[in-house]
């Protein structure tokens, strides 16, 4: 039975002096701390069995992909499918009780937080996500592959593979800058998911992350 492990790492963290969220917006790569952090996860998986690495087409997912490509002979491989989710409060500062939050006329944007209404339906950023992780596993058939995402794009695809409803409180989110979410396969069934943080936990609530 072949086994294939798909690695979801999230990219490490972003120099964003506004604190805004930024989204898809171009020109946000990462910071002296997450440039160290994509070194510790490429020193982390140094020892395995890398054939492919994936990432999305945005700065910081490409700048946290390069150490481990580079540390493996690699190049990276650009996935659109890996894009952060689509948000309509893009540009804008979002922390509770600060920026775009207190303002009535983006209030009607928070009406269905089960969608949600705010941005990219959670079952399309599955659905799509989902393509990428079965692109990904056959590509590595029997190795390893890695795929720089995003946290929302990476813990809406889990908690779908888990079976469990895709709205949540993000509050609760296991999935750290730098972190591994790492999809085991036997063929082409997921038998296990196993989530490490190479370069240590961080708060999943904290703007700019």
């Amino acid at each position: 039975m072949t086994r294939t492990i798909v690695h979801l790492l999230r990219h490490g963290e972003v120099h964003n002096p506004e604190r805004i969220l930024y989204g898809r917006l171009p020109g946000y790569g990462l910071s002296d701390r997450g440039r160290q952090q994509a070194v510790t996860v490429a020193q982390a998986l140094t020892a395995h069995n890398l054939v492919r690495v994936v990432a999305s087409p945005l700065q910081r997912a490409q700048e946290t992909a390069a150490p481990v490509a580079g540390g493996h002979r690699l190049d990276v491989v650009t996935d659109e499918q890996l894009i952060e989710a689509d948000n309509t409060f893009e540009g804008l500062r979002v922390s509770v009780g600060d920026g775009a939050l207190r303002r009535p006329r983006h209030w009607p944007k928070l009406r269905n937080p089960v969608l949600p209404s705010w941005g990219e339906p959670y079952v399309d950023i599955a659905r799509r996500m989902l393509g990428a992780v079965y692109r990904a596993r056959a590509a590595a058939e029997g190795g390893e592959v890695l795929c720089v995402s995003h946290q929302l794009p990476i813990w809406t695809v889990r908690r779908f593979l888990e079976g469990k409803r895709l709205w949540h409180d993000p509050r609760a989110r296991q999935c750290s800058l730098a972190s591994l979410t790492s999809l085991v396969f036997r063929e082409e069934e997921l038998v296990d998911i196993v989530y490490s943080e190479p370069a240590g936990a961080t708060d999943p609530t904290v703007t700019g992350a």
